[in-house]
């Protein structure tokens, strides 16, 4: 499968960019059905253990787990696509009131980046990307916040161009944000990472924060 798939959760959530498309493939972890049935859209799994949702719809492809297992709803989500041919992940509903599933969001991100995948996870006023031995090229009103930050460890080779604050060739350390709070400038920023793995959070519009 060459196309995107969507992965909608059950945290807080935009419709932002969610366009299904022919050779797409949506998926439902949990209680990101009830996003997606307000949306009229049906997915093409519903994946999960549904303690978020609490029922078990009638007439959807379901991939069913038990409550107590070693990944989350989005991580089985993930690895369905994965499996199905899938390289574009685009993830929704992955924020919220449980920060410690959106660190878990934010390391599957990382990882999925670690194994070549282009991956985003979309949420209400914000997206994050991962990026790993690799650069890219975001293209964002002058004034649009951003950050960049290591995941795991020292990322070194980092860059960063065409923004208010730029680096070249340096070190990111995971203990040290040097990279919070950078601009656009107009025009496009190039951000790029020699040896490791970086999260970049773009904020929505200009002067948000």
């Amino acid at each position: 499968m060459n196309g995107t798939c969507y992965i909608v959760g059950s945290g807080d959530f935009t419709p932002k960019g969610l366009n299904k498309q022919p050779g797409d493939l949506v998926i439902a972890a949990d209680g990101g059905y009830l996003y997606l049935s307000r949306l009229g859209l049906a997915p093409d799994l519903l994946a999960g253990d549904f303690d978020s949702l609490g029922y078990v719809p009638d007439g959807v492809p379901l991939l069913r787990f038990p409550r107590e297992k070693d990944d989350t709803d989005m991580g089985i989500s993930l690895r369905y696509g994965r499996e199905h041919g899938c390289r574009r992940f685009r993830i929704y509903g992955g924020s919220g009131s449980r920060p410690d599933h959106f660190l878990a969001n934010l390391q599957m991100l990382a990882g999925a980046a670690r194994d070549g995948l282009d991956v985003a996870l979309i949420c209400p006023g914000f997206e994050v990307l991962a990026l790993h031995n690799a650069a890219v090229m975001l293209s964002r009103p002058s004034g649009t916040v951003f950050s960049v930050f290591s995941s795991g460890g020292t990322a070194a080779g980092v860059s960063i161009e065409n923004a208010k604050y730029s680096i070249h060739n340096a070190a990111l350390a995971d203990g040290f944000p040097l990279g919070v709070s950078n601009e656009f400038t107009g025009g496009d920023a190039v951000i790029s990472v020699k040896d490791g793995t970086l999260w970049i959070f773009v904020y929505d519009g200009v002067n948000n924060l």
